[in-house]
């Protein structure tokens, strides 16, 4: 059943066109994050599906019900921010429950149901603490479960984990992953972080100025991107681009011959994808591309060289064995691997998609 309906979403603020003709289902119990860089829509894009942002044009539908026009408090949704915005004078018993409070619930029905939902998020002994008593990790536990507790249509997630260090982001993506698993409910989440995204999505709608790139799981987005801008967007570090060109639909980077099963539905000059880990590195008498390394940066599990090479402004970034013995000043040689390099035409589009 689609839990959620987006058809032909415009948001325009004056002449400021920010949301650009959105169309987008989404599944009962499906968790979808919503990427891309600042400004590109995609906060937006949730306010108006919570109704805190009006519509210019296009319908919003949730559980088959037209929810366009609806007040926020009628739509069956919860949300939970990058604040906490928890009540400061009440305990975290008071903020879990104060929105059923609200609705008249009795006493009785209200704290079996805050029970059962500290319980879920395992914060059942901080019930009776107050949130200055609350590590960061905590506040956000407290902040879902009164989400949870209002047991809505779909969750709606706005960078929930931008004030968290890195250690406890870690954590908490495993926490609401859990949730997911546990709740079985609509899940919709905005991240800038697309380490967030390839995590925690079923799939992935990657947004940019206003518009849907590409919509798909996360490993499909990672190995088959629709464009550069998704290609350049997915992926830590972010795949090299390099000039190349297609003649009888056989591939040049770089003026370097690739091999590979493959001939290219094109012709003249194309852009090659290549990631970090698809290049191999050598000696420079072993032909490839010739590079000098200006950069080694070891990050324990894994290690990169960034290498400059003439005629490009960025160095390309490749995946070394830690043991590589590699410094900066070597002149060194690159091999991509011929089935792994992605191809695009002049506008940017993926070819043999």
């Amino acid at each position: 059943m689609t839990q959620l309906s987006l058809r032909s979403i415009h948001k325009t603020y004056g002449a400021l066109e920010v949301i650009r003709g959105v169309d987008l289902d989404v599944a009962e119990g499906e968790f979808v994050v919503f990427v891309g860089p600042s400004g590109c829509g995609k906060s937006t894009m949730l306010r108006m599906i919570a109704g805190l942002e009006d519509v210019t044009d296009g319908t919003i539908g949730i559980a088959g019900r037209d929810v366009t026009t609806t007040a926020p408090a009628k739509r069956e949704i919860a949300m939970v921010f990058q604040s906490y915005a928890l009540f400061p004078h009440m305990t975290v018993a008071e903020n879990i429950g104060f929105g059923l409070k609200l609705s008249g619930l009795p006493k009785e029905e209200i704290s079996r149901r805050v029970s059962e939902v500290a319980n879920t998020l395992q914060i059942g002994p901080l019930l009776a603490r107050v949130p200055r008593e609350l590590s960061g990790g905590q506040r956000q536990r407290v902040a879902i479960g009164r989400a949870i507790i209002r047991q809505p249509k779909i969750f709606l997630f706005d960078e929930p984990l931008s004030n968290l260090d890195a250690a406890l982001r870690v954590q908490m993506r495993l926490e609401i992953a859990r949730l997911h698993t546990r709740l079985g409910a609509t899940m919709i989440y905005v991240t800038h972080d697309q380490t967030e995204a390839m995590t925690l999505a079923d799939r992935i709608v990657v947004f940019n100025k206003g518009r849907i790139e590409q919509v798909g799981a996360p490993m499909e987005l990672y190995e088959r991107p629709a464009n550069t801008f998704v290609a350049g967007f997915i992926g830590a570090p972010a795949m090299n681009f390099l000039p190349a060109s297609v003649e009888g639909g056989a591939l040049t980077v770089s003026g370097l011959s690739i091999g590979n099963s493959r001939s290219w539905n094109a012709a003249g000059a194309v852009t090659a994808g290549v990631r970090p880990e698809h290049l191999t590195i050598h000696s420079p008498e072993s032909g490839g591309i010739r590079g000098r390394v200006e950069l080694i940066e070891r990050l324990g599990a894994q290690t990169y060289a960034y290498v400059e090479t003439a005629g490009l402004s960025d160095p390309i970034t490749v995946a070394v064995p830690n043991e590589s013995g590699l410094a900066a000043g070597d002149i060194v040689g690159m091999q991509p691997m011929g089935e792994k390099v992605h191809v695009f035409d002049r506008e940017g589009a993926a070819l043999l998609q």
